[in-house]
């Protein structure tokens, strides 16, 4: 898929891509902090994105004050039916005592964690980690330009984000107070169904067109890398799925690639392993039941059912089996194995599938006539 845009074959519109919330954070914390450290507000503010990219974002709102500064910017989602679209995400900054580090605090309209299953603690703001690692590698750069100790506070607020959040998964999942600072690579890609699916298609077609023999589709940037590492794999080999299993499966199916290996983290994973094959949160849920009947297959005492039965992720879910002993992601693994082989029918396509936590660690391998 193009960076810059994605062509829908159907309708010919040309859907322009936009940033995450978290890149949004990124650069007006950049904004804030310069401005607090120099008296000037940088306008438009420039951040490096985690592949490589710099985009180049207007301020919108600019407070300086004794020992603050507050920097706004508003998010352009681009095509993307994103309910953040249009929203002002804002990042105010104050220097702390020494020894005191970066703390991040959620301001106006920025959700707290109040549930486990999430890959930020309870208590907690919640601004997931790679906004994280992307502000603090900003005020440790500016920090360091300066001289100067990077003990800095960093509050992030969306205006109107409480009522906004009201039309996501945030409430579901214990995040309450507003919305959650996402984003993986800074970049939101347009989520046209028929354009990604197309993307998909075309990454096939040129896999096949340069005589290679193994392709991965991922669900995301981390288990892209990690496959892309475990086997070497060129670029072009790497299809980004996201969360059209089905799309790759039943394209691939009739213009099959030798090997294919499908990867992703453990909530997707368990969808596939569901039988689901479009895996987006609006189109398929992870069923508690299904988990809890692989815990009692393998041995988990009856008085925990009720606990996974209520659980908030599949992630708490495998936090609390590992807990007491005991493995799901093998059988996990199996389940969705089954599910993409029976949607590969009697194609000749050596599969395999891996489930990966969201360190990039591999928590199971599914291999032919392997089982896991």
């Amino acid at each position: 898929m193009d960076d810059e845009i994605t062509q829908d074959q159907d309708d010919e519109k040309v859907l322009q891509r936009g940033w995450t919330t978290g890149a949004c954070a990124t650069a007006a914390t950049k904004a804030a902090l310069t401005a607090l450290i120099t008296g000037e507000f940088p306008d438009p503010v420039a951040i490096l994105l985690p592949k490589g990219e710099v985009p180049h974002f207007p301020l919108a709102l600019e407070s300086l004050g004794e020992g603050y500064a507050m920097a706004g910017i508003i998010k352009d989602a681009g095509d993307d039916p994103d309910v953040t679209h249009g929203a002002m995400v804002i990042a105010g900054v104050r220097p702390l005592r020494p020894g005191s580090g970066i703390k991040f605090v959620a301001g106006e309209g920025v959700g707290t964690v109040t549930k486990d299953g999430l890959p930020i603690e309870k208590g907690e703001a919640a601004i997931n980690p790679v906004p994280r690692q992307m502000m603090s590698e900003i005020v440790t750069e500016i920090c360091g330009e300066y001289g100067l100790p990077a003990d800095v506070e960093i509050r992030i607020s969306i205006p109107d984000g409480e009522e906004i959040a009201k039309k996501t998964w945030n409430p579901r999942l214990g995040i309450v107070g507003g919305l959650s600072i996402l984003g993986t690579t800074g970049i939101v890609h347009p989520f046209s169904c028929s354009a990604w699916i197309h993307s998909i298609h075309r990454g096939i077609d040129v896999a096949r067109a340069e005589g290679l023999d193994h392709v991965m589709g991922a669900t995301g940037s981390t288990s892209e890398k990690t496959v892309q590492e475990l086997y070497d794999l060129p670029e072009i080999a790497c299809l980004d799925m996201g969360d059209f299993a089905g799309g790759l499966l039943k394209y691939i199916r009739k213009h099959p690639v030798p090997k294919l290996t499908i990867a992703g983290g453990i909530g997707k994973m368990v969808k596939l392993a569901q039988g689901h094959l479009d895996l987006h949160s609006a189109r398929s849920q992870v069923d508690m039941n299904f988990l809890a009947d692989i815990a009692m297959e393998l041995g988990l005492n009856q008085n925990l059912k009720n606990q996974i039965q209520n659980a908030n992720t599949a992630l708490e879910v495998y936090e609390i089996t590992k807990e007491n002993g005991i493995d799901m992601t093998p059988s996990i693994a199996k389940k969705a194995h089954e599910t993409a082989k029976t949607a590969l029918r009697d194609a000749p396509i050596e599969l395999d599938l891996i489930v990966i936590d969201r360190a990039g660690n591999i928590l199971a391998h599914a291999k032919p006539d392997a089982g896991s």
